[in-house]
Protein backbone atom coordinates (compact mmCIF):
# COMPACT_ATOMS: atom_id res chain seq x y z
CA UNK A 1 0.00 0.00 0.00
CA UNK A 2 1.18 3.52 -0.79
CA UNK A 3 1.64 6.13 1.89
CA UNK A 4 0.50 8.90 -0.45
CA UNK A 5 -1.30 8.88 -3.78
CA UNK A 6 -1.41 12.28 -5.48
CA UNK A 7 -4.03 12.01 -8.24
CA UNK A 8 -4.53 14.00 -11.43
CA UNK A 9 -1.98 16.70 -10.68
CA UNK A 10 -0.14 18.70 -13.33
CA UNK A 11 3.29 17.19 -12.78
CA UNK A 12 6.22 19.48 -13.54
CA UNK A 13 8.93 16.92 -12.95
CA UNK A 14 12.05 19.09 -12.67
CA UNK A 15 13.74 17.80 -15.81
CA UNK A 16 12.53 20.64 -18.02
CA UNK A 17 10.00 18.37 -19.72
CA UNK A 18 6.56 19.75 -20.48
CA UNK A 19 4.01 19.47 -17.65
CA UNK A 20 1.62 16.52 -17.82
CA UNK A 21 -1.46 15.46 -15.89
CA UNK A 22 -0.72 12.23 -14.07
CA UNK A 23 -0.46 10.52 -10.67
CA UNK A 24 2.42 10.25 -8.20
CA UNK A 25 2.77 7.41 -5.69
CA UNK A 26 4.89 7.65 -2.54
CA UNK A 27 6.02 4.95 -0.13
CA UNK A 28 8.66 4.95 2.64
CA UNK A 29 9.87 8.43 1.76
CA UNK A 30 10.44 7.68 -1.92
CA UNK A 31 8.55 8.18 -5.14
CA UNK A 32 7.64 4.69 -6.31
CA UNK A 33 5.44 5.38 -9.33
CA UNK A 34 4.55 8.15 -11.78
CA UNK A 35 1.67 7.54 -14.19
CA UNK A 36 -1.80 6.06 -13.88
CA UNK A 37 -1.84 4.48 -10.42
CA UNK A 38 -4.60 2.27 -9.02
CA UNK A 39 -2.77 0.97 -5.94
CA UNK A 40 -4.53 1.93 -2.68
CA UNK A 41 -2.96 4.44 -0.33
CA UNK A 42 -3.21 5.53 3.28
CA UNK A 43 -3.64 9.12 2.09
CA UNK A 44 -5.00 10.27 -1.27
CA UNK A 45 -4.99 13.83 -2.59
CA UNK A 46 -7.07 14.94 -5.55
CA UNK A 47 -4.58 17.34 -7.14
CA UNK A 48 -6.65 18.33 -10.18
CA UNK A 49 -5.64 21.84 -11.20
CA UNK A 50 -2.55 21.85 -8.95
CA UNK A 51 1.09 21.97 -9.99
CA UNK A 52 3.03 19.05 -8.51
CA UNK A 53 6.73 19.92 -8.40
CA UNK A 54 9.85 18.59 -6.73
CA UNK A 55 10.71 20.41 -3.52
CA UNK A 56 12.82 23.50 -4.13
CA UNK A 57 16.56 23.56 -3.39
CA UNK A 58 17.84 26.87 -1.98
CA UNK A 59 21.62 26.97 -2.24
CA UNK A 60 22.21 30.35 -0.58
CA UNK A 61 20.87 30.82 2.97
CA UNK A 62 22.25 32.08 6.27
CA UNK A 63 20.38 30.00 8.82
CA UNK A 64 23.65 29.17 10.61
CA UNK A 65 22.49 30.76 13.88
CA UNK A 66 18.73 30.38 13.49
CA UNK A 67 19.14 26.65 12.93
CA UNK A 68 20.17 26.29 16.57
CA UNK A 69 16.74 27.45 17.78
CA UNK A 70 14.35 27.03 14.83
CA UNK A 71 13.62 23.48 13.69
CA UNK A 72 11.40 24.64 10.82
CA UNK A 73 13.59 27.09 8.87
CA UNK A 74 10.97 29.81 8.68
CA UNK A 75 10.19 31.48 6.38
CA UNK A 76 11.70 29.15 3.73
CA UNK A 77 9.24 26.40 4.64
CA UNK A 78 6.39 28.68 3.54
CA UNK A 79 7.86 28.97 0.03
CA UNK A 80 8.21 25.37 -1.11
CA UNK A 81 11.84 24.84 -0.07
CA UNK A 82 12.66 21.31 1.06
CA UNK A 83 16.49 21.41 0.94
CA UNK A 84 18.69 24.37 1.80
CA UNK A 85 22.38 25.23 2.12
CA UNK A 86 23.89 27.50 4.76
CA UNK A 87 27.41 28.66 5.52
CA UNK A 88 27.59 31.07 2.59
CA UNK A 89 29.69 34.20 2.03
CA UNK A 90 32.46 33.04 4.35
CA UNK A 91 30.52 33.71 7.59
CA UNK A 92 29.18 31.31 10.19
CA UNK A 93 29.66 29.96 13.70
CA UNK A 94 32.16 27.11 13.42
CA UNK A 95 34.83 26.31 14.16
CA UNK A 96 35.01 28.54 17.23
CA UNK A 97 37.26 28.85 20.23
CA UNK A 98 35.54 28.88 23.65
CA UNK A 99 35.33 32.45 24.89
CA UNK A 100 35.45 33.96 21.40
CA UNK A 101 31.78 33.56 20.52
CA UNK A 102 31.21 37.31 20.48
CA UNK A 103 33.69 37.76 17.65
CA UNK A 104 31.59 35.48 15.47
CA UNK A 105 28.38 37.23 16.51
CA UNK A 106 29.83 40.63 15.58
CA UNK A 107 30.81 39.19 12.23
CA UNK A 108 27.37 37.75 11.47
CA UNK A 109 25.51 40.76 12.86
CA UNK A 110 27.45 43.10 10.63
CA UNK A 111 27.63 41.09 7.42
CA UNK A 112 24.14 39.57 7.46
CA UNK A 113 22.08 42.02 9.56
CA UNK A 114 21.02 39.48 12.19
CA UNK A 115 20.50 41.07 15.63
CA UNK A 116 23.40 40.31 17.94
CA UNK A 117 21.08 40.09 20.94
CA UNK A 118 19.09 37.35 19.20
CA UNK A 119 22.25 35.41 18.43
CA UNK A 120 23.52 35.76 22.00
CA UNK A 121 20.17 34.61 23.37
CA UNK A 122 19.43 31.85 20.87
CA UNK A 123 22.69 30.03 20.13
CA UNK A 124 23.66 27.27 22.56
CA UNK A 125 27.34 27.01 21.49
CA UNK A 126 27.69 23.30 22.29
CA UNK A 127 30.57 22.76 19.83
CA UNK A 128 34.11 23.79 19.03
CA UNK A 129 35.17 22.04 15.82
CA UNK A 130 33.16 22.10 12.62
CA UNK A 131 32.27 18.37 12.85
CA UNK A 132 31.02 19.04 16.39
CA UNK A 133 28.87 21.88 15.04
CA UNK A 134 27.40 19.48 12.49
CA UNK A 135 26.70 16.93 15.22
CA UNK A 136 25.03 19.60 17.37
CA UNK A 137 22.75 20.61 14.50
CA UNK A 138 22.00 17.01 13.56
CA UNK A 139 20.75 16.26 17.07
CA UNK A 140 17.57 18.30 16.44
CA UNK A 141 14.83 16.89 14.17
CA UNK A 142 13.94 19.35 11.40
CA UNK A 143 11.17 20.09 8.95
CA UNK A 144 13.57 20.44 6.00
CA UNK A 145 16.81 18.91 4.81
CA UNK A 146 19.90 21.11 4.99
CA UNK A 147 23.58 21.12 4.09
CA UNK A 148 26.41 23.12 5.63
CA UNK A 149 29.48 24.72 4.07
CA UNK A 150 32.66 25.61 5.95
CA UNK A 151 32.94 29.41 6.11
CA UNK A 152 36.36 31.00 5.62
CA UNK A 153 36.13 33.70 8.31
CA UNK A 154 35.55 31.45 11.36
CA UNK A 155 38.18 29.04 10.05
CA UNK A 156 40.72 31.85 9.87
CA UNK A 157 39.70 33.24 13.26
CA UNK A 158 39.99 29.82 14.89
CA UNK A 159 43.54 29.32 13.64
CA UNK A 160 44.89 32.88 13.75
CA UNK A 161 42.93 34.45 16.61
CA UNK A 162 43.40 38.20 16.89
CA UNK A 163 45.78 38.16 13.94
CA UNK A 164 42.82 37.25 11.71
CA UNK A 165 40.81 40.18 13.07
CA UNK A 166 43.82 42.39 12.35
CA UNK A 167 43.88 41.09 8.75
CA UNK A 168 47.40 39.77 8.95
CA UNK A 169 48.69 37.58 6.14
CA UNK A 170 48.42 33.90 7.05
CA UNK A 171 51.74 32.17 7.58
CA UNK A 172 52.52 28.79 6.00
CA UNK A 173 51.76 27.18 9.37
CA UNK A 174 48.42 29.03 9.56
CA UNK A 175 47.52 27.86 6.08
CA UNK A 176 48.41 24.25 6.85
CA UNK A 177 46.28 24.34 10.00
CA UNK A 178 43.29 25.80 8.16
CA UNK A 179 43.61 23.22 5.40
CA UNK A 180 43.64 20.36 7.90
CA UNK A 181 40.48 21.68 9.58
CA UNK A 182 38.71 22.19 6.27
CA UNK A 183 39.61 18.68 5.15
CA UNK A 184 38.34 17.27 8.45
CA UNK A 185 34.99 19.04 7.99
CA UNK A 186 34.63 17.91 4.38
CA UNK A 187 35.33 14.31 5.38
CA UNK A 188 32.63 14.66 8.05
CA UNK A 189 30.15 15.55 5.33
CA UNK A 190 30.36 19.33 4.91
CA UNK A 191 29.05 20.26 1.47
CA UNK A 192 31.81 22.70 0.63
CA UNK A 193 33.66 25.91 1.45
CA UNK A 194 32.70 29.58 1.16
CA UNK A 195 34.65 32.82 1.19
CA UNK A 196 33.73 36.52 1.11
CA UNK A 197 35.69 39.40 -0.39
CA UNK A 198 33.06 42.16 -0.48
CA UNK A 199 33.64 45.69 0.79
CA UNK A 200 29.93 45.85 1.65
CA UNK A 201 30.45 43.07 4.20
CA UNK A 202 31.57 44.52 7.53
CA UNK A 203 31.58 43.34 11.12
CA UNK A 204 29.26 45.10 13.56
CA UNK A 205 32.27 47.26 14.44
CA UNK A 206 32.59 48.42 10.84
CA UNK A 207 35.73 46.42 10.07
CA UNK A 208 36.56 44.30 7.02
CA UNK A 209 35.77 40.62 7.38
CA UNK A 210 38.79 38.54 8.47
CA UNK A 211 39.25 36.71 5.15
CA UNK A 212 38.45 39.64 2.86
CA UNK A 213 42.06 39.98 1.74
CA UNK A 214 43.24 36.38 1.87
CA UNK A 215 46.15 35.76 -0.46
CA UNK A 216 46.34 33.48 -3.47
CA UNK A 217 48.54 31.07 -1.49
CA UNK A 218 45.88 30.76 1.21
CA UNK A 219 43.01 30.27 -1.24
CA UNK A 220 44.96 27.76 -3.32
CA UNK A 221 45.83 25.63 -0.30
CA UNK A 222 42.24 25.63 0.97
CA UNK A 223 40.96 24.63 -2.44
CA UNK A 224 43.42 21.76 -2.51
CA UNK A 225 41.77 20.37 0.64
CA UNK A 226 39.16 18.87 -1.71
CA UNK A 227 41.73 16.62 -3.40
CA UNK A 228 40.50 13.06 -3.82
CA UNK A 229 37.02 13.75 -2.42
CA UNK A 230 33.99 12.81 -4.46
CA UNK A 231 31.95 15.78 -3.34
CA UNK A 232 32.23 19.47 -2.66
CA UNK A 233 31.45 22.94 -3.95
CA UNK A 234 32.93 26.39 -3.37
CA UNK A 235 30.93 29.63 -3.07
CA UNK A 236 32.48 33.09 -3.22
CA UNK A 237 31.21 36.66 -3.14
CA UNK A 238 33.33 39.60 -4.29
CA UNK A 239 32.91 43.19 -5.48
CA UNK A 240 35.66 42.59 -8.07
CA UNK A 241 37.20 45.96 -7.16
CA UNK A 242 34.13 47.72 -8.44
CA UNK A 243 35.50 51.26 -8.20
CA UNK A 244 38.88 50.43 -9.70
CA UNK A 245 40.05 49.66 -13.21
CA UNK A 246 40.07 46.65 -15.58
CA UNK A 247 43.40 45.36 -14.30
CA UNK A 248 42.07 45.23 -10.73
CA UNK A 249 38.89 43.53 -11.91
CA UNK A 250 40.85 40.83 -13.72
CA UNK A 251 43.23 40.33 -10.80
CA UNK A 252 40.30 39.78 -8.44
CA UNK A 253 38.51 37.45 -10.82
CA UNK A 254 41.70 35.42 -11.10
CA UNK A 255 41.03 34.29 -7.51
CA UNK A 256 37.76 32.71 -8.64
CA UNK A 257 39.52 30.76 -11.37
CA UNK A 258 42.26 29.80 -8.93
CA UNK A 259 39.71 28.19 -6.60
CA UNK A 260 38.25 26.18 -9.47
CA UNK A 261 41.64 25.12 -10.83
CA UNK A 262 43.05 24.09 -7.47
CA UNK A 263 39.95 22.26 -6.23
CA UNK A 264 38.53 20.77 -9.41
CA UNK A 265 35.11 21.39 -7.84
CA UNK A 266 32.15 23.52 -8.94
CA UNK A 267 32.62 27.16 -7.94
CA UNK A 268 29.66 29.53 -7.86
CA UNK A 269 29.89 33.29 -7.56
CA UNK A 270 27.42 36.03 -6.79
CA UNK A 271 26.22 37.67 -10.02
CA UNK A 272 24.65 41.12 -9.75
CA UNK A 273 24.24 44.24 -11.81
CA UNK A 274 25.63 46.91 -9.52
CA UNK A 275 25.84 50.70 -9.30
CA UNK A 276 28.20 52.24 -10.25
CA UNK A 277 29.64 50.17 -13.07
CA UNK A 278 26.28 48.73 -14.08
CA UNK A 279 27.76 46.83 -17.01
CA UNK A 280 30.24 45.00 -14.82
CA UNK A 281 27.97 41.97 -14.72
CA UNK A 282 28.72 41.53 -18.43
CA UNK A 283 32.44 41.42 -17.65
CA UNK A 284 31.78 38.73 -15.07
CA UNK A 285 29.70 36.84 -17.62
CA UNK A 286 32.49 37.06 -20.20
CA UNK A 287 35.13 35.78 -17.77
CA UNK A 288 32.88 32.92 -16.67
CA UNK A 289 32.12 31.91 -20.24
CA UNK A 290 35.81 31.93 -21.14
CA UNK A 291 36.65 29.87 -18.05
CA UNK A 292 33.90 27.34 -18.78
CA UNK A 293 35.15 27.05 -22.35
CA UNK A 294 38.58 26.27 -20.89
CA UNK A 295 37.06 23.51 -18.77
CA UNK A 296 36.54 25.20 -15.39
CA UNK A 297 33.27 24.41 -13.55
CA UNK A 298 32.07 27.95 -12.82
CA UNK A 299 28.46 28.90 -12.07
CA UNK A 300 26.61 32.18 -11.58
CA UNK A 301 24.39 32.55 -8.50
CA UNK A 302 21.57 34.71 -9.84
CA UNK A 303 18.69 36.49 -8.12
CA UNK A 304 15.17 36.29 -9.54
CA UNK A 305 14.43 39.96 -8.89
CA UNK A 306 16.24 43.11 -7.86
CA UNK A 307 18.25 42.96 -4.68
CA UNK A 308 16.02 45.44 -2.94
CA UNK A 309 16.15 47.08 0.45
CA UNK A 310 13.06 47.75 2.52
CA UNK A 311 13.30 51.14 4.21
CA UNK A 312 11.10 52.01 7.17
CA UNK A 313 11.19 53.65 10.57
CA UNK A 314 11.47 50.22 12.21
CA UNK A 315 13.67 48.67 9.52
CA UNK A 316 17.45 48.62 9.66
CA UNK A 317 17.66 51.55 7.26
CA UNK A 318 15.64 54.58 6.24
CA UNK A 319 16.53 57.94 4.68
CA UNK A 320 16.43 59.93 7.93
CA UNK A 321 18.42 57.74 10.28
CA UNK A 322 21.50 59.96 9.99
CA UNK A 323 19.72 63.27 10.58
CA UNK A 324 20.52 64.84 13.99
CA UNK A 325 16.95 65.93 14.75
CA UNK A 326 15.60 62.50 13.86
CA UNK A 327 18.00 60.89 16.31
CA UNK A 328 16.37 62.93 19.09
CA UNK A 329 13.14 60.94 18.68
CA UNK A 330 14.55 57.66 17.35
CA UNK A 331 14.09 56.00 20.76
CA UNK A 332 10.33 56.55 20.86
CA UNK A 333 7.85 53.74 20.16
CA UNK A 334 6.90 53.69 16.51
CA UNK A 335 3.49 55.38 16.65
CA UNK A 336 4.78 58.09 19.01
CA UNK A 337 7.81 58.60 16.78
CA UNK A 338 5.62 59.05 13.73
CA UNK A 339 3.49 61.58 15.62
CA UNK A 340 6.62 63.46 16.69
CA UNK A 341 7.85 63.53 13.12
CA UNK A 342 4.57 65.09 11.98
CA UNK A 343 5.26 68.14 14.16
CA UNK A 344 5.78 70.97 11.62
CA UNK A 345 8.71 72.47 13.51
CA UNK A 346 10.57 69.15 13.72
CA UNK A 347 9.81 68.38 10.09
CA UNK A 348 11.21 71.71 8.96
CA UNK A 349 14.30 71.20 11.10
CA UNK A 350 15.03 67.70 9.80
CA UNK A 351 14.51 68.68 6.18
CA UNK A 352 16.97 71.55 6.61
CA UNK A 353 19.71 69.23 7.91
CA UNK A 354 22.23 66.95 6.26
CA UNK A 355 22.68 63.28 7.10
CA UNK A 356 25.63 62.63 9.35
CA UNK A 357 28.13 59.96 8.33
CA UNK A 358 26.96 56.52 9.43
CA UNK A 359 29.66 54.13 8.19
CA UNK A 360 33.03 53.78 9.80
CA UNK A 361 34.60 52.40 12.95
CA UNK A 362 32.02 51.20 15.40
CA UNK A 363 29.34 50.72 12.76
CA UNK A 364 28.42 47.78 10.57
CA UNK A 365 26.82 50.14 8.08
CA UNK A 366 28.67 49.84 4.76
CA UNK A 367 30.06 52.94 2.99
CA UNK A 368 27.46 52.46 0.26
CA UNK A 369 24.74 53.68 2.65
CA UNK A 370 26.44 57.06 3.11
CA UNK A 371 26.96 57.33 -0.65
CA UNK A 372 23.28 56.70 -1.27
CA UNK A 373 22.06 59.06 1.45
CA UNK A 374 24.23 61.82 0.01
CA UNK A 375 22.37 61.61 -3.29
CA UNK A 376 18.91 60.70 -2.05
CA UNK A 377 17.16 63.07 -4.48
CA UNK A 378 18.94 61.47 -7.42
CA UNK A 379 18.07 57.91 -6.44
CA UNK A 380 14.47 58.74 -5.50
CA UNK A 381 13.53 57.74 -9.03
CA UNK A 382 13.97 54.14 -7.95
CA UNK A 383 12.38 54.38 -4.50
CA UNK A 384 8.75 53.33 -4.24
CA UNK A 385 6.00 53.12 -1.65
CA UNK A 386 5.42 49.45 -0.91
CA UNK A 387 1.72 48.78 -1.23
CA UNK A 388 -0.39 45.77 -0.23
CA UNK A 389 -0.54 44.82 -3.91
CA UNK A 390 3.16 44.02 -4.10
CA UNK A 391 4.93 45.24 -7.21
CA UNK A 392 8.58 44.27 -7.53
CA UNK A 393 8.85 45.79 -11.00
CA UNK A 394 7.58 49.35 -10.54
CA UNK A 395 8.21 52.09 -13.08
CA UNK A 396 9.74 55.50 -12.50
CA UNK A 397 6.24 56.98 -12.76
CA UNK A 398 5.43 55.26 -9.45
CA UNK A 399 8.55 56.61 -7.73
CA UNK A 400 8.91 59.25 -5.04
CA UNK A 401 10.73 61.39 -7.58
CA UNK A 402 7.66 61.66 -9.80
CA UNK A 403 5.21 61.93 -6.91
CA UNK A 404 7.28 64.76 -5.46
CA UNK A 405 7.34 66.64 -8.75
CA UNK A 406 3.58 66.26 -9.04
CA UNK A 407 3.13 67.61 -5.49
CA UNK A 408 5.65 70.43 -5.95
CA UNK A 409 7.90 69.25 -3.09
CA UNK A 410 11.30 67.61 -2.81
CA UNK A 411 11.61 63.82 -3.01
CA UNK A 412 12.99 63.79 0.54
CA UNK A 413 9.90 65.60 1.82
CA UNK A 414 7.66 63.16 -0.05
CA UNK A 415 9.40 60.26 1.68
CA UNK A 416 9.21 62.06 5.02
CA UNK A 417 5.44 62.55 4.71
CA UNK A 418 4.95 58.91 3.70
CA UNK A 419 7.04 57.41 6.51
CA UNK A 420 5.59 59.67 9.21
CA UNK A 421 1.96 59.05 8.23
CA UNK A 422 -0.39 57.05 10.44
CA UNK A 423 1.36 54.69 12.82
CA UNK A 424 4.67 54.98 10.96
CA UNK A 425 4.57 51.46 9.55
CA UNK A 426 4.95 52.47 5.89
CA UNK A 427 7.74 50.80 3.91
CA UNK A 428 9.77 52.04 0.96
CA UNK A 429 11.04 49.57 -1.63
CA UNK A 430 14.45 50.45 -3.03
CA UNK A 431 15.72 48.05 -5.71
CA UNK A 432 19.43 48.54 -5.21
CA UNK A 433 21.01 46.04 -7.61
CA UNK A 434 19.69 44.50 -10.85
CA UNK A 435 17.47 47.50 -11.60
CA UNK A 436 19.55 50.03 -13.53
CA UNK A 437 17.06 50.17 -16.42
CA UNK A 438 14.07 50.62 -14.13
CA UNK A 439 12.83 47.12 -14.94
CA UNK A 440 13.76 43.47 -14.47
CA UNK A 441 14.85 43.03 -18.08
CA UNK A 442 18.46 42.53 -17.02
CA UNK A 443 17.41 39.87 -14.51
CA UNK A 444 15.51 38.12 -17.28
CA UNK A 445 18.64 37.96 -19.42
CA UNK A 446 20.70 36.72 -16.46
CA UNK A 447 18.24 33.95 -15.65
CA UNK A 448 18.46 32.77 -19.23
CA UNK A 449 22.20 32.11 -18.95
CA UNK A 450 23.06 28.38 -19.07
CA UNK A 451 25.38 28.72 -16.04
CA UNK A 452 22.80 30.59 -13.95
CA UNK A 453 21.73 29.07 -10.64
CA UNK A 454 18.53 30.45 -9.15
CA UNK A 455 19.90 31.69 -5.85
CA UNK A 456 20.81 34.57 -3.51
CA UNK A 457 17.71 34.40 -1.31
CA UNK A 458 19.92 35.08 1.75
CA UNK A 459 17.12 33.41 3.74
CA UNK A 460 17.69 33.94 7.44
CA UNK A 461 19.81 37.06 6.89
CA UNK A 462 19.34 40.80 6.37
CA UNK A 463 16.30 40.37 8.53
CA UNK A 464 15.73 44.10 9.01
CA UNK A 465 15.90 44.97 5.32
CA UNK A 466 14.62 42.11 3.14
CA UNK A 467 12.78 38.81 3.08
CA UNK A 468 14.06 37.26 -0.11
CA UNK A 469 13.28 33.75 1.10
CA UNK A 470 10.24 34.44 -1.07
CA UNK A 471 12.37 34.26 -4.26
CA UNK A 472 11.04 30.80 -5.11
CA UNK A 473 7.43 31.94 -5.02
CA UNK A 474 8.30 35.11 -6.94
CA UNK A 475 9.87 33.00 -9.69
CA UNK A 476 6.61 31.13 -10.23
CA UNK A 477 4.31 34.13 -9.93
CA UNK A 478 6.15 37.00 -11.59
CA UNK A 479 8.17 35.19 -14.23
CA UNK A 480 5.91 32.23 -15.04
CA UNK A 481 2.33 33.27 -14.45
CA UNK A 482 2.11 37.06 -14.47
CA UNK A 483 4.74 38.75 -16.63
CA UNK A 484 3.47 39.41 -20.14
CA UNK A 485 6.88 40.37 -21.52
CA UNK A 486 9.20 37.42 -22.14
CA UNK A 487 7.89 35.07 -19.42
CA UNK A 488 9.75 31.95 -18.32
CA UNK A 489 8.17 28.59 -19.13
CA UNK A 490 6.86 26.77 -16.06
CA UNK A 491 9.00 23.71 -16.74
CA UNK A 492 12.13 25.86 -17.08
CA UNK A 493 11.51 27.73 -13.84
CA UNK A 494 10.87 24.51 -11.93
CA UNK A 495 14.01 22.91 -13.37
CA UNK A 496 16.02 25.90 -12.12
CA UNK A 497 14.48 25.70 -8.64
CA UNK A 498 14.99 21.95 -8.33
CA UNK A 499 17.20 19.69 -10.45
CA UNK A 500 19.72 22.33 -11.51
CA UNK A 501 20.58 23.35 -7.97
CA UNK A 502 20.56 19.75 -6.75
CA UNK A 503 22.97 18.72 -9.49
CA UNK A 504 25.29 21.61 -8.70
CA UNK A 505 25.51 20.34 -5.12
CA UNK A 506 26.00 16.74 -6.21
CA UNK A 507 22.64 15.62 -4.79
CA UNK A 508 21.46 12.78 -7.01
CA UNK A 509 18.47 11.66 -4.95
CA UNK A 510 16.23 14.73 -5.30
CA UNK A 511 15.15 17.51 -7.62
CA UNK A 512 13.19 15.29 -10.02
CA UNK A 513 9.82 13.53 -9.79
CA UNK A 514 10.71 10.00 -10.85
CA UNK A 515 10.60 6.52 -9.30
CA UNK A 516 13.40 6.01 -6.78
CA UNK A 517 13.82 9.70 -5.96
CA UNK A 518 13.12 11.21 -2.56
CA UNK A 519 9.52 12.25 -2.10
CA UNK A 520 10.30 15.94 -1.64
CA UNK A 521 7.27 17.49 -3.28
CA UNK A 522 5.06 20.57 -3.55
CA UNK A 523 1.38 20.76 -4.44
CA UNK A 524 0.74 24.33 -5.61
CA UNK A 525 -2.47 26.12 -6.54
CA UNK A 526 -1.34 28.34 -9.45
CA UNK A 527 -4.36 30.63 -9.12
CA UNK A 528 -3.94 31.35 -5.41
CA UNK A 529 -0.14 31.38 -5.44
CA UNK A 530 1.14 34.73 -4.14
CA UNK A 531 3.90 36.38 -2.14
CA UNK A 532 2.68 37.98 1.08
CA UNK A 533 3.33 41.54 2.19
CA UNK A 534 6.46 41.80 4.40
CA UNK A 535 5.56 41.89 8.08
CA UNK A 536 8.00 43.12 10.71
CA UNK A 537 7.76 40.56 13.48
CA UNK A 538 9.49 40.38 16.86
CA UNK A 539 9.79 36.60 16.99
CA UNK A 540 13.57 36.19 17.24
CA UNK A 541 15.23 35.39 20.58
CA UNK A 542 15.54 38.41 22.90
CA UNK A 543 12.64 40.05 21.03
CA UNK A 544 14.68 40.54 17.88
CA UNK A 545 12.74 41.75 14.86
CA UNK A 546 12.73 40.48 11.30
CA UNK A 547 10.75 40.84 8.12
CA UNK A 548 8.70 37.76 7.28
CA UNK A 549 6.88 37.13 4.02
CA UNK A 550 4.51 34.22 3.93
CA UNK A 551 2.93 32.78 0.81
CA UNK A 552 -0.46 31.59 -0.31
CA UNK A 553 -1.08 28.75 -2.69
CA UNK A 554 1.19 26.04 -1.30
CA UNK A 555 -1.46 23.43 -0.65
CA UNK A 556 1.11 20.98 0.74
CA UNK A 557 4.85 20.38 0.97
CA UNK A 558 6.34 16.95 1.63
CA UNK A 559 9.86 16.12 2.78
CA UNK A 560 10.82 12.46 2.46
CA UNK A 561 7.14 11.64 2.03
CA UNK A 562 5.95 13.45 5.16
CA UNK A 563 3.78 16.55 4.94
CA UNK A 564 5.66 19.40 6.63
CA UNK A 565 3.27 22.23 5.77
CA UNK A 566 -0.31 22.50 4.58
CA UNK A 567 -1.90 25.75 3.40
CA UNK A 568 0.85 27.75 5.10
CA UNK A 569 0.61 25.97 8.45
CA UNK A 570 3.69 24.03 9.58
CA UNK A 571 2.88 20.49 10.72
CA UNK A 572 4.43 18.52 13.56
CA UNK A 573 6.37 16.28 11.16
CA UNK A 574 10.15 16.57 11.41
CA UNK A 575 11.61 14.34 8.67
CA UNK A 576 14.41 16.77 7.79
CA UNK A 577 18.02 15.95 8.42
CA UNK A 578 21.56 17.20 7.98
CA UNK A 579 22.70 15.89 4.61
CA UNK A 580 26.28 14.68 5.02
CA UNK A 581 27.92 14.58 1.63
CA UNK A 582 30.29 11.79 0.68
CA UNK A 583 29.07 9.48 3.43
CA UNK A 584 27.81 6.70 1.17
Amino acid sequence: MLDWLIKNGTVVDGTGAAPRVTDVGVRAGRIVAVGHISEPAHHTMDAAGLWITPGFVDIHTHYDGQATWDACFTPSIYHGVTTLVMGNCGVGFAPKRPGHENDLIQLMEGVEDIPGAALHEGIRWNWESFPQYMDALAATPRSLDYLVQVPHDPLRMYVMGDRALAHEIATPDDIRAMTVLLREALQAGAAGFSSGRSDNHRTSEGKDTPAANATADELRALAQAFEGLGHGVIQIVSDYNLLQGPAEFDAEFDYVELLAQASGKPVSLTWLQRDPGGEQYLKIQARVEAAVKAGLPLYLQTAVRAIGVLNGLEASFHPFMGFPSYKEVAHLPLAQRAEALRDPTRKACILSEKSERLAGDGSAIPPLVDILLAKIDLISGRMFALQDTLNYEPTVMQSFLVHAKQAGISPLEAMYDYLSAGDGAGLIYFPLFNYNEGSLDTVRRMLDHPRALSSLSDAGAHVGTVCDASFTTFMLTHWVRDRAKDPIALETAVEMLTRRNAQYLGLTDRGVIAPGMRADLNAIDPIKLSVGVPELMRDLPAGGKRFVQRAQGYVATWVAGEKVQAQGVVTEARPGRLVRMGQG
